[in-house]
């Protein structure tokens, strides 16, 4: 059965990684629901958060597959209780009339606002996957002008 799974790829910093990486995934015919890199605490080793769908051995051929790839340090699979957490800008439809309403709403999934004009207000949003989602059905019903996200961050537990 095909599920989400988050792999987290320690590389050395440099030109070219993250193209060979993809690079991989697109000849193997992989898609990559998200990917987020950056610097790991040693300014030559970046942290590469991929998340993917597929069944345990699919899985384990991307594993196996990426470990051949020069630059690449190591490669895990992290475990469903690791720390998961990505970033949301949403851009809200907002009007004198509704603006307390929409809010109220954002204050309950504490949310910040960024930026306010007289027909939009910008959040900033962090959590995992369920509160994310939770949040931007919930602004649907004022209408969401535009969003975007990091894809996710995350590491193991310990």
């Amino acid at each position: 059965m095909e599920q989400i799974h988050v792999l987290s790829v320690f590389v050395n910093n440099c030109v070219g990684v993250l193209t060979r990486i993809s690079g991989l995934f697109a000849r193997r015919g992989y898609n990559i629901k998200s990917l987020t890199v950056g610097e790991t605490e040693n300014p030559a080793v970046s942290r590469m958060t991929i998340e993917c769908i597929g069944d345990a051995q699919i899985i384990t051929q991307i594993k196996s597959q990426l470990r051949k790839v020069v630059d690449v340090i190591s490669v895990e699979e992290l475990k469903a209780d690791a720390v998961c957490r990505e970033l949301f800008l949403v851009k809200v439809r907002a009007n004198d009339t509704n603006r307390t309403a929409v809010m109220g709403v954002a204050e309950i999934y504490r949310a910040r606002p960024l930026d306010v004009t007289p027909e939009t207000l910008v959040f900033e949003i962090c959590g995992d996957r369920s509160k994310l989602e939770s949040f931007f059905e919930m602004m649907k019903t004022y209408g969401i002008v535009e969003i975007a996200r990091t894809g996710v961050t995350a590491m193991d537990r310990g």
